[in-house]
């Protein structure tokens, strides 16, 4: 991925820290996917608009096929690998699996990755909430439904633990 006119881009990924030379055309996706080998982000249209490819770029969703990676640099970008702990599903990822909010999971991880950036701005939202904010992510196997249940579920599960936590 690096050429002559590289620089060293350093990020935290997934918790961890790394550093990349990266050519100014290197994007985001291509340096997660072939260099990090990791496969939550996937490439979808190249465009930013299917949602296929997103990250969380300090906690805020970011198109990894259109970011160039050393825009990152200095940044915490998480993948879809970097929610759950250890073992532990992160509570979107849990309900998403306990509402069946995926059939060929190629949207699964756009859709995972903006319900995490939303219920970390809004704990509760209501459905047209989420309606809106899914709303550049593209599904076409038709789970609309239980990905909206899905995220209604999520955030109860997260509320859930606050209460647990705060005691």
């Amino acid at each position: 991925m690096s050429t002559a006119q590289s620089t060293l881009t350093r990020f935290r990924l997934n918790g961890a820290p790394v550093s990349i030379e990266a050519a100014p055309k290197d994007l985001l996706l291509d340096v997660l996917r072939d260099v990090f080998r990791l496969r939550g982000p996937k490439y979808g249209c190249g465009r930013a608009q299917c949602g296929a490819c997103s990250v969380l770029v300090d906690g805020k969703i970011a198109r990894a096929c259109v970011l160039r990676a050393a825009r990152v640099d200095g940044a915490e970008v998480t993948t879809l690998e970097g929610l759950a702990e250890g073992d532990r599903l992160h509570p979107v990822q849990q309900a998403f699996v306990e509402k069946q909010g995926a059939q060929c999971g190629y949207c699964l991880n756009g859709m995972v990755m903006t319900a995490c950036a939303l219920l970390a701005q809004e704990p509760a939202p209501d459905r047209a909430r989420i309606r809106e904010a899914l709303r550049d992510n593209i599904c076409r196997c038709g789970t609309h439904q239980e990905i909206i249940e899905s995220v209604e579920q999520a955030a109860r599960l997260m509320a859930a633990a606050r209460e647990v936590s705060h005691g």
